[in-house]
């Protein structure tokens, strides 16, 4: 078993054969999330019912948990990354952090703006400096600190090192989002999905939104697998390889 996993991580580390295993993986994430954001959303949005309190403002959790959750998920991967390249030095690490900070930012700045427009009916106001809505903002700031750092360093290598130092350093952000309803008095209402304790839901709400973030997570690992694809070809411009397949049109 360990054997195969070390095998496993020396191919996703070698940018020939991820390009060669992203090719395979990109039409399978394209068709099941197109399919389950489809059928999430259309349940979601027209088939359940509308909330007892919030009643149909209540629908654009269908769109604003998901996106949250991923702006989450997209950072505390890039730290990852960065840990992986300023431990091992792996190549593929670089790309892969980078190629998470714009669709990263893309959700973090989704899951603003619809928590903006959630908030208006529910609290009075579209804005409110509460300790989650401040802590994402931050968040979004610390994503475009990434890609506004791997551009304006000329050398690739300490670029790469310097993102990966922030994106370690910012993940310290990611437990005080996730804790900040129960560490201050907030506005904000606590998480909806917890792993340790039934949905507090309905099940006819509960499962579209369910649909939804599975086709959310499927589509940004498709958007970001596409991003590291086209960066390997870039960073391996002269490599035999690639000069190969611009021959055979791939």
């Amino acid at each position: 078993m360990w054997a195969y996993l070390e095998r496993l991580w020396h191919r996703l580390g070698s940018p020939r054969h991820f390009y060669d295993l992203a090719g395979w993986w990109l039409p399978w994430l394209a068709v099941s999330s197109l399919l389950l954001l489809g059928v999430g959303i259309t349940w979601g949005l027209l088939f359940a019912p509308p909330d007892y309190q919030q009643g149909h403002s209540f629908r654009i959790i269908y769109i604003h948990v998901p996106a949250a959750s991923l702006a989450l998920t997209g950072y505390f991967a890039m730290a990852v990354a960065g840990v992986v390249v300023l431990v091992w030095r792996m190549k593929m690490a670089e790309v892969v952090l980078q190629s998470i900070a714009v669709p990263g930012a893309v959700m973090c700045a989704l899951a603003l703006f619809t928590g903006a427009l959630w908030g208006k009916p529910t609290w009075g106001t579209y804005w409110f400096w509460d300790a989650r809505i401040t802590s994402m903002l931050i968040l979004l700031f610390l994503y475009l600190g990434v890609m506004a750092l791997g551009s304006a360093i000329a050398s690739p290598v300490l670029a790469a090192r310097a993102t990966a130092v922030l994106a370690i350093v910012g993940a310290v952000n990611i437990p005080i989002i996730k804790y900040s309803v129960e560490w201050w008095n907030t506005l904000h209402q606590p998480a909806t999905f917890k792993l340790t304790e039934k949905p507090a839901m309905a099940p006819e709400m509960y499962w579209p939104l369910l649909v939804c973030a599975l086709g959310f997570y499927l589509f940004f690992a498709f958007v970001v697998v596409l991003r590291v694809r086209n960066a390997v070809l870039e960073r391996e411009a002269g490599a035999r390889w690639v000069r190969e397949l611009a021959g055979e049109g791939r």
